[in-house]
C-alpha cells in the first residue's frame, strides 16, 4: 500500500500531540485530548483532504492510554501502526531535546522512513490486548492471594490463638474471594482465545509441547502479537534473553559469550520452569 501521509501520535493520559507530513514536505502539528469525540473530531476534519488509504498513523505503544486511538482507527479502516518506544528512539539518531511535539514529529519521521517496516493493527491484535490486560489483572490478585496466605501461615503458633484464629478466617475468606476472582478471568481469558480460530489453533499447538501449560502457552502468543513480532525464532530467542551473544573490541577486550540484560524476564522465567518440568 503507498502512503502519503504520516501521521505521528505522541499518546500521553490527558492528550495526543500530533504531526502531520506529507512526502512533499508539508508538515502540521496539532494537540487534541485523549477522548473518543476529540479522536473523531480530528479524523473527520482530516477526511475532507485525505482519503483514509493514504493515511499511516503511527504512535508510540503506550498501553491502555493507546486504546481510544486504537478503537477509531480500527473502527474506520485506518492503517495504524503501534510501536514500541524503544525502537522509535533507537533509530531516532543523539536527541538534545524532548518535549511532545518534538516527540510526535520524531514518530511522524520513523513512520515514513521505516514505512516498509510497518506493522498495522488487527483485530486479532485486539483480542491480544485484551487478553494482556486480563493476565496483568490475574496476576495482581495471584500476588496478593499469596501474600495473605503467607500470612496465614506464619502466624500460626506466635501470636495469641484467639487472635489468630480470628485473623486467619478473615484471610481465608480474602483468599477465597481471591481464587474465584482468578478463576473467572481464566474463563474471561480461554474466552477471548477461543473466539480467534488462529490464536485457539496456535494455543493448541503450543500446549501439546512438554512442559507448556496455559500460562505459557497464552503469555507466549502475547509477546509474538500472535507469531507475528519476529521473523524468526533466533529473534525470539534474543527477546527472551537466551541467546548468548559475544562482547569484543579490538584486540585487548574480550569476555565470554554471555545473554542480555534487554529481555522479556517474565517469560524467561516461565520458559525456564516449563524446561524444568
Amino acid at each position: 500500500m503507498k502512503f502519503k501521509t504520516f501521521i505521528g501520535i505522541d499518546v500521553s493520559k490527558l492528550t495526543l500531540d500530533i504531526c502531520l507530513v506529507t512526502l512533499d514536505g508539508e508538515i502540521e502539528n496539532f494537540k487534541i485530548e485523549n477522548k473518543d469525540l476529540s479522536i473523531g473530531k480530528f479524523f473527520k476534519k482530516l477526511e475532507k483532504s485525505r482519503a483514509w488509504g493514504e493515511v499511516l498513523v503511527c504512535a508510540e505503544h503506550t498501553g491502555h492510554y493507546s486504546n481510544p486511538l486504537k478503537v477509531f482507527c480500527m473502527g474506520n479502516g485506518i492503517a495504524l501502526w503501534l510501536e514500541s518506544g524503544a525502537e522509535i528512539r533507537l533509530r531516532s539518531g543523539v536527541q538534545r531535546r524532548k518535549d511532545d511535539k518534538i516527540d510526535a514529529e520524531r514518530i511522524a519521521e520513523y513512520a515514513m522512513r521505516y514505512v516498509d517496516k510497518a506493522r498495522l493493527q488487527t483485530l486479532d491484535d485486539k483480542v491480544i490486548e485484551t487478553v494482556k490486560l486480563l493476565g496483568s489483572e490475574r496476576d495482581m490478585y495471584i500476588r496478593d492471594r499469596a501474600k495473605y496466605k503467607s500470612q496465614i501461615r506464619d502466624f500460626e503458633g506466635y501470636i495469641d490463638s484467639d487472635v489468630y484464629k480470628a485473623k486467619a478466617k478473615r484471610l481465608k475468606r480474602q483468599v477465597e474471594s481471591l481464587t474465584k476472582l482468578i478463576d473467572l478471568l481464566d474463563q474471561q481469558i480461554e474466552g477471548q482465545l477461543m473466539g480467534s480460530e488462529k490464536l485457539a489453533r496456535q494455543k493448541e499447538i503450543l500446549v501439546s509441547v512438554g512442559g507448556v501449560g496455559d500460562k505459557v502457552a497464552t503469555e507466549t502468543i502475547i509477546a509474538t502479537q500472535g507469531f507475528t513480532k519476529f521473523g524468526s525464532g533466533r529473534q525470539f530467542s534474543c527477546h527472551v534473553g537466551v541467546a548468548p551473544f559475544s562482547f569484543e573490541s579490538g584486540t585487548s577486550q574480550r569476555s565470554r559469550r554471555k545473554v542480555s540484560n534487554r529481555a522479556n524476564k517474565d517469560l524467561k522465567t516461565l520458559f525456564h520452569m516449563a524446561a524444568l518440568s
